[in-house]
């Protein structure tokens, strides 16, 4: 972030108009660096000079950013990782921004990322209860039975898969809904049913679809979106799940 005036950083940080900020300096009610400043025009560096008023510290805080990804496969969801292709290489933004949850390496589709604390804590939580939809390519043609068990539940890593709404789309194709997201979880549930996946594809996350993006593209949520997400975090999150 460039350097400014100090009463536009004021008036950023949200703590009064530029004009009442002028008072402020004037008045030697502000610090930067520690000493009172009272010259109007003195420029501040929101990255490196502490600024203070009445004693408190004065910050900008960042706007939050929402995006959507159409995660290609290859690509880890991770921040940084030594050689390998990372998510955050097909989104080029001066903000700091943070996956929500994981699609493993070969796997496609909707990944949300943020630079909100609160609200990724929120979805990434283990107990939080929004949907993901996902779209399964599989290896051989698959049973009504197969899909009965993957709809009803199955063991994976030491306890039973929460019920799922499936649906077919072909004789190897089929759509999951979860409630949940263990680790390669869709992978191990149709490993179970003595198949195997060839292609996954995540198309929703809660109210956001993953629609006609392209791979390897990204859009900011909209406001609708963005406001859905915030409301559907908005009731206390339960303990963990055991």
């Amino acid at each position: 972030m460039p350097s400014m005036r100090l009463q536009k950083f004021l008036s950023q940080a949200g703590v009064c108009s530029r004009r009442k900020g002028e008072t402020y300096i004037q008045a030697g009610r502000i610090r930067i660096n520690g000493r009172p400043v009272t010259t109007l025009g003195v420029a501040v560096d929101p990255e490196k000079d502490r600024v203070e008023l009445d004693g408190r510290p004065v910050q900008i805080r960042e706007k939050p950013i929402y995006i959507a990804l159409h995660k290609p496969k290859g690509y880890v969801t991770t921040c940084s990782q030594k050689e390998k292709k990372i998510v955050l290489d097909l989104i080029q933004l001066p903000q700091r921004i943070y996956p929500i949850g994981r699609l493993d390496k070969d796997s496609t589709g909707l990944l949300l990322l943020t630079n909100d604390g609160a609200l990724h804590q929120c979805l990434s939580h283990p107990s939080f209860d929004h949907e993901k939809e996902y779209v399964v390519e599989v290896a051989q043609p698959i049973p009504a039975g197969a899909l009965r068990k993957l709809a009803e539940g199955l063991p994976v890593l030491g306890r039973k898969t929460r019920p799922a709404d499936v649906k077919r789309l072909g004789p190897r194709r089929f759509r999951i809904i979860l409630k949940e997201g263990r680790n390669r979880q869709i992978r191990r549930m149709v490993a179970k049913i003595g198949n195997e996946v060839k292609a996954l594809q995540r198309v929703r996350i809660a109210g956001i679809a993953l629609g006609d993006l392209a791979e390897g593209a990204w859009r900011h949520l909209t406001e609708q979106e963005v406001s859905a997400l915030l409301k559907s975090v908005a009731k206390p999150i339960k303990g963990t799940e055991g």
